[in-house]
């Protein structure tokens, strides 16, 4: 696949110059509508808002670049592991692109240095890193296709920053780690939601697991699957280091 080497020399006399040379430099192509990528970089909590009122973020290219993302992973994998079944595709699939891993890889790329956001949410936003990567995705999706976008994502990306045969010997679902354990030994698992703290994008759910009715660890996050998880975790490691003693 060609890519477009050479920018438009309308961007070097642009205030988008810099952000059209740092595409250039991570993925290798200058872009054609700068647009879609400024956007792209624009958190919502620094988001403007247009004449007739509407929100103007990075919101709704993140919810168009994830289904890309997702969908460009998923065939990759399916393609490498011919037979494998559908769980393992899975879990492969989330090892790639889960929060804490596009988080790593923003600021591997160096993503987190163009991102407009307000300086007083970075605590809050954690996600707002991988955010900002599956937004460059849509706008990269609208820009040149998808073809062209399979052909970056891959072989810029996940064949240069992942090591999939060390991704399949990384155990990363600790929930499903709790589940497979909580059968072995024949006893009552349960995620509970036992709180939500705040409102709006700062919403988080607090679960709680309980083995036999009796609480063993707690997880927070802004997604209940997210604070499954932190839940999951925290209870795995307990429950090992009491076989360890």
């Amino acid at each position: 696949m060609k890519l477009h080497l050479f920018a438009p020399v309308r961007y070097f006399f642009s205030r988008d110059k810099q952000l059209c040379q740092a595409i250039k430099n991570i993925f290798g192509f200058y872009p054609r509508n700068i647009f879609l990528y400024r956007l792209a970089f624009l958190h919502r909590s620094a988001g403007e808002e247009s004449l007739r009122g509407a929100k103007i973020n990075n919101e709704r290219l993140e919810f168009l670049g994830d289904a890309i993302l997702d969908a460009i992973t998923a065939d990759y994998l399916f393609k490498t592991f011919p037979t494998k079944d559908e769980g393992f595709l899975t879990e492969m699939r989330s090892k790639i692109v889960n929060r804490v891993q596009l988080n790593k890889l923003s600021q591997k790329l160096g993503l987190d240095k163009l991102i407009r956001l307000d300086s007083s949410s970075s605590n809050i936003y954690r996600s707002f890193q991988g955010d900002a990567f599956e937004a460059l995705i849509g706008a990269m999706y609208l820009d040149r296709g998808y073809s062209f976008t399979r052909h970056i994502l891959l072989e810029r990306i996940i064949k240069h920053y992942f090591d999939i045969n060390e991704l399949v010997n990384q155990e990363s679902n600790f929930k499903s780690r709790m589940i497979e354990w909580a059968q072995k030994e024949k006893k009552q698992l349960i995620f509970s939601v036992v709180e939500e703290t705040g409102s709006g994008y700062k919403k988080q759910y607090i679960i709680e697991i309980l083995v036999d009715n009796i609480p063993l660890s707690r997880g927070q996050d802004f997604s209940i699957k997210g604070a499954e998880q932190n839940a999951a975790e925290k209870a795995w490691n307990k429950i090992n280091s009491e076989i360890a003693k």
